[in-house]
């Protein structure tokens, strides 16, 4: 399974905001955007030079691309999927990187970053409507039953789940049931729910260059 093995703190640096790749240690003070908020390498503590309309279309990519924690060709491919829809093009991307497996976790606060969403995922410790999935990028679709595996349930990982769920702001497009650690997904996300920190329209213009 391909990943991106960058140090997480430098691609926040390098995108400018927290990008929360390091789960419940990027909301403290040890966090590289807290210490060093300036972009990696020799000149990063100098301003940051002024970007060109290609370099703002680029910064926008890799910044979600980073955040979703994906590589290129999967996010380029996703993109391309988002294009054979019928719609607009930045809400069907939109959706189809928040109803990624992994997204999903992470947005139930399961997991308290995409990168460790991904890594339980691979480690098969949920199903989806009874089966199991160790697929990060599989796209979950309206009705499908997340859930804890029940002989995964008390795994030490989850130990901390009822305090990390108290600070959690679920999406209306899901819901979650913690007496049986299942989600239901209610429907396909709409464009009004999203709040990204990325501006998608952006990223379609560089991929339509």
């Amino acid at each position: 399974m391909a990943k991106d093995l960058s140090p997480k703190c430098k691609l926040c640096r390098r995108a400018g905001e927290k990008l929360i790749l390091k789960g419940e240690r990027c909301k403290t003070t040890k966090c590289a955007m807290v210490k060093r908020n300036y972009p990696p390498g020799f000149h990063g503590p100098k301003n940051r030079k002024r970007l060109s309309d290609y370099g703002m279309q680029l910064n926008e990519k890799q910044k979600a691309k980073r955040q979703y924690n994906m590589l290129e060709k999967q996010f380029k491919l996703t993109f391309d999927k988002a294009k054979k829809s019928s719609g607009n093009l930045g809400e069907n991307f939109l959706q189809l990187l928040e109803t990624r497996f992994d997204n999903v976790v992470y947005r139930l606060g399961i997991a308290s970053s995409r990168p460790q969403a991904r890594q339980m995922i691979g480690h098969g410790l949920f199903t989806i409507n009874g089966k199991k999935v160790n697929i990060p990028s599989y796209i979950v679709k309206t009705g499908d039953i997340v859930e804890i595996k029940n002989n995964k349930k008390n795994a030490k990982i989850f130990s901390n789940l009822a305090e990390r769920l108290k600070k959690q702001e679920i999406p209306g497009w899901l819901n979650f049931d913690f007496s049986k650690l299942a989600a239901k997904v209610l429907m396909q996300p709409e464009m009004k729910s999203f709040k990204p920190n990325f501006n998608v329209q952006i990223i379609v213009e560089y991929y339509s260059r």
